[in-house]
C-alpha cells in the first residue's frame, strides 16, 4: 500500500466579519484525493485547523472527514497552518481547487482484495 502523503495545500482568506474563522483549507493527498473545507479557527489557544463537519438537526456538528490518529492530524494542521502563515505574508488570497477546479475523469482503478 501507498503511504499517505500530503502533495498539495490550498488556503483562501475568509474576510466575512466572523472573528473565528479566519480561512478555508483543501488537502490533496496523494495527488489523488480532495478534502474540501477545512477551516482554520482563531481559538482561545492559537490557531487550529477544524476538519470538514456537517449541522445535524439537534443543532451538534459531526465531522464528515477526520484523521484517525494523532500524527496524521498533526501533518495536515501543521502544512495547513504553513500555507496559512504564506498567504498571511504574501497578503494574497489564496486559491482553492475545490472551487470551479476540473476534475480528471478518467477511470480510476479498484483493487479487490
Amino acid at each position: 500500500m501507498e503511504p499517505l502523503a500530503i502533495t498539495d495545500v490550498r488556503v483562501r482568506r475568509y474576510d466575512h466579519g466572523d472573528e473565528k474563522l479566519k480561512a478555508f483549507a483543501t488537502v490533496t493527498f496523494n495527488e489523488a484525493f480532495i478534502v474540501c473545507d477545512l477551516k482554520v479557527i482563531d481559538g482561545p489557544k492559537g490557531l487550529f485547523v477544524a476538519m470538514p463537519s456537517r449541522k445535524r438537526k439537534d443543532g451538534s456538528f459531526r465531522d464528515i472527514a477526520h484523521p484517525l490518529n494523532q500524527q496524521c492530524r498533526a501533518a495536515i494542521e501543521s502544512r495547513v497552518l504553513a500555507a496559512f502563515n504564506d498567504l498571511l505574508v504574501s497578503g494574497g488570497n489564496g486559491s482553492d481547487p475545490g472551487e470551479g477546479a476540473e476534475i480528471d475523469e478518467a477511470p480510476l482503478q479498484r483493487h479487490v482484495g
